[in-house]
């Protein structure tokens, strides 16, 4: 498993109806500069809790009716210890921290007349460390949310399952999964899931097909800490000899195929229980996302559009979508309409290689989406990499933009 990745120059250009197209060679991972404000004071190596918003005032600030406030509540298990904030506008400082009021044992609130301006904070506990990655920020009269943590810098990640049954596929499987640093030292807070396909090539080189993993560890490990990307747990069920039965929805005569229901009933019915019993997950559609390449595009794909009520954030990175002359295209003109469908989807390719990595056929699939109302930049997402063919260290190379718009950024 690597730990040190090489980041080279990854050039994005707009992506209106035109695929958003970057280079080759680019990006092994983050686009590190995009994550948030700059961290005051140290603490600066592994990023922060998601932050959400809430809606509640409190601390010690007791406002007159129709007075605006801004409040900000940290969760974490502090135990003996106290909680501290600094930030850029009075009464907070960079240069000396303000006592939090404790709710309960986990609760930390602080309130105030809301500001002009959005306030950039980072708590403190005793005054003694800064909150890992990013500042957080506020809005004027937002109450967030946020989940931080102060020691962890990395995530961990195992084999947790090593032979999952299935009873829906009548097999069984690895399954890896990945904790992210602040779910591991945080034990107030709860993750976004990310379900990826073909396991065994995300995490280590010595299981990967030609011995090219994903990466993704690594990926999340560094975009924790620069904010490019909300931390997320990510489960990752191995394929099997099977694969191209479980990776499609329907049988051609050339290739067989035809499982890919079957595939889904055991995503959904068996493993996403399991993870969201074992795990503190957050287990809504909106916070889940289904992503894979290849057949695992053309599988992830058709979960968004069979099961979006569970799959709310669909990514198909250089899907087969040649499959059966082309059927997911019918598949996703058939949509039902909204909320029935998924809230966004990330579908690329290259240009490279024999197959040209099937880009024709796949930007006809991005336009499907977008005839069925999904619009460039906010619900759809659809990249090119220039000179990239079909292979995993291309996929590595543009996972975190996909995530980034799947799951989020981080800050």
């Amino acid at each position: 498993m690597r730990f040190v990745v090489t980041c080279l120059a990854f050039t994005l250009a707009a992506c209106s109806p035109p695929p958003l197209v970057v280079d080759a060679g680019s990006a092994g991972g983050g686009l590190g500069g995009f994550g948030g404000g700059v961290s005051a004071g140290g603490g600066t190596t592994a990023g922060g809790g998601l932050a959400t918003a809430g809606g509640m005032a409190g601390g010690g600030f007791v406002a007159d009716a129709g007075v605006s406030t801004t409040t900000i509540r940290v969760h974490y298990p502090t135990g003996a210890r106290r909680m501290f904030l600094r930030g850029a506008l009075a009464p907070l400082s960079w240069t000396a921290g303000v006592a939090m009021q404790q709710l309960d044992a986990d609760t930390w609130v602080y309130s105030v007349p809301a500001h002009a301006m959005d306030l950039e904070f980072k708590p403190r506990l005793d005054e003694t460390e800064w909150s890992k990655g990013p500042n957080y920020v506020v809005k004027p009269g937002e109450t967030l949310d946020v989940f931080p943590r102060f020691f962890r810098d990395n995530g961990e990640v195992s084999r947790r399952w090593v032979d999952f049954r299935s009873t829906a596929l009548n097999n069984t499987r690895g399954v890896w999964v990945y904790l992210p640093p602040t779910y591991l030292e945080n034990t107030t807070f709860r993750a976004p899931v990310v379900y990826m396909h073909d396991g065994q090539n995300l995490f280590d080189a010595s299981t990967a097909f030609g011995g090219t993993e994903w990466q993704v560890d690594e990926t999340m490990n560094r975009t924790a800490n620069d904010g490019f990307i909300a931390e997320a747990i990510v489960v990752g069920p191995e394929n099997t000899a099977a694969r191209i039965d479980e990776y499609t929805p329907t049988s051609t005569t050339q290739y067989g195929g035809g499982q890919g229901a079957t595939y889904l009933r055991f995503l959904v019915d068996e493993l996403k229980p399991a993870v969201d019993r074992e795990y503190r997950t957050r287990p809504g559609r909106e916070s889940t996302v289904v992503i894979g390449s290849s057949l695992g595009g053309l599988i992830s794909t058709y979960a968004g559009v069979q099961k979006p009520e569970v799959f709310g954030n669909v990514g198909a990175m250089s899907p087969s979508t040649w499959w059966d002359n082309r059927w997911i295209l019918g598949s996703v003109a058939g949509l039902r309409a909204a909320p029935l469908r998924p809230l966004k989807v990330y579908v690329d390719s290259g240009n490279a290689g024999n197959s040209m990595d099937d880009v024709t056929n796949t930007a006809d699939l991005a336009q499907a989406w977008r005839d069925r109302g999904y619009a460039d930049e906010v619900t759809l997402k659809y990249v090119v990499q220039n000179g990239a063919s079909h292979t995993e260290a291309y996929w590595a190379q543009r996972l975190p933009v996909a995530l980034r718009f799947l799951v989020g950024p981080g800050r």
